[in-house]
């Protein structure tokens, strides 16, 4: 998440909004150098190679979204050629920093692995629902959703959803027994974390409790359903922050209540769409409330009285938005809440963002600012051809 400043909406006295840093995934932004570069639009009609054989620090599927953003001349050379050049634009502005960052998180997932085996069995930790670590849809999704997503039109989709607002989309998604599955799983991590005293990595800088789910082993999961069930979805409602081109994710559950985190700060989300599913328990309170989409630049800007929405968690539904949506979660009054995130991030997005200085096609304000000058530019043009009117006449 990143912090957004609390100056920007006084007169409506929100509380002071955090930045929440992901301890983990990789969201390195990229440009590219002067002898380097990858083109603003991508070769639609160009089929990319695949690279998941090659030993890289970079992701595969990073490689074939980029491949398409290639100057003509690489675009058509051998593969391997291919690679070193977005390699080279990738090592360039990926921070050092970052790389070591990324190592080091490789290396405490092995450790995790490591202390279940190593561990005496008292300690041992083995998953209690083996089932949810491979994606099988027809038990955990709702028949509704998975129709729309077996169709994959925009009419399918929104038969089955509610745009409560312009941009955040509500819908039934995951069976009952598939949320008290994973809750039951995320119990058991939690036993395993306090039986061993393992320090473990929290979802971010803002949420004290939750677990990331893809350091347990669920990754391989949750990359399916960013890839296959996410994906179709923002393709359609999102493409203009990168829907139909995420790459990456960042998955974990957050817990709400007395004893757990109470409530969570205005920020926005380091993920191009967020997925953001209430598991349950039995709860009062803890409603999201959404404030307007934000480039950087505006992220302090003030809120317009049609971008206010407050929204209550139902468990099995989901909502789906941008995760530049400046949002907070309201105190958990009572009972028990945990939600499972999915933050969906594009790299391709990242990378052509670079370029970019007007959003206005997804920035409320930047589209606010863009209306303005279109009306001063008309207003300057009727005064002008009016003084020329004046001028013939006399």
């Amino acid at each position: 998440m990143s912090v957004v400043d609390g100056t920007f909406d006084r007169r409506r006295d929100h509380p002071p909004a955090n930045v929440a840093v992901p301890v983990n995934g990789n969201g390195v932004g990229i440009t590219a150098s002067s002898d380097h570069r990858l083109k603003l639009n991508p070769n639609t009609e160009h089929k990319p190679d695949s690279y998941d054989d090659l030993p890289m620090e970079f992701s595969p599927l990073l490689f074939s979204c980029l491949e398409r953003y290639l100057p003509p001349a690489i675009l058509s050379s051998p593969r391997d050629a291919k690679a070193q050049y977005m390699r080279e634009i990738l090592l360039k502005y990926s921070p050092e920093g970052e790389r070591i960052r990324v190592q080091k998180h490789k290396e405490y997932r092995q450790k995790i692995i490591m202390n279940y085996q190593e561990l005496t069995p008292a300690f041992f930790l083995q998953p209690l629902h083996k089932e949810i670590y491979s994606m099988h849809a027809t038990n955990f999704f709702a028949p509704s959703f998975l129709k729309a997503i077996h169709e994959s039109t925009e009419d399918r989709f929104r038969d089955i959803m509610s745009e409560a607002a312009p941009g955040i989309f509500t819908f039934e998604m995951l069976q009952p027994q598939f949320c008290e599955l994973l809750l039951k799983e995320v119990k058991n991590f939690e036993k395993w974390v306090c039986d061993t005293k393992f320090k473990i990595m929290r979802p971010n800088t803002m949420n004290k409790y939750g677990a990331v789910l893809d350091d347990f082993g669920l990754e391989p999961m949750l990359h399916k359903l960013m890839e296959d069930f996410v994906r179709p979805l923002s393709k359609v409602f999102f493409p203009e922050v990168g829907g139909a081109t995420l790459d990456s994710h960042h998955g974990f559950v957050v817990e709400y209540g007395i004893d757990r985190d109470v409530d969570l700060g205005f920020h926005v989300d380091d993920a191009e769409v967020t997925l953001n599913v209430c598991l349950g328990k039995q709860f009062s309170g803890g409603e999201l409330f959404f404030r307007g989409v934000r480039c950087d630049k505006h992220v302090n800007t003030e809120t317009q009285p049609e971008e206010i929405l407050d929204y209550a968690h139902v468990p099995g539904r989901a909502i789906l938005h941008r995760g530049r949506h400046r949002h907070g979660a309201r105190a958990t009054t009572n009972g028990h809440r945990i939600n499972l995130i999915l933050w969906c991030r594009s790299s391709v997005f990242r990378e052509l963002k670079k370029y970019q200085r007007d959003f206005s096609s997804w920035c409320g304000e930047c589209q606010r600012e863009k209306k303005e000058r279109q009306q001063l530019s008309i207003s300057a043009t009727k005064e002008e051809l009016l003084k020329k009117d004046g001028e013939s006449a006399s």
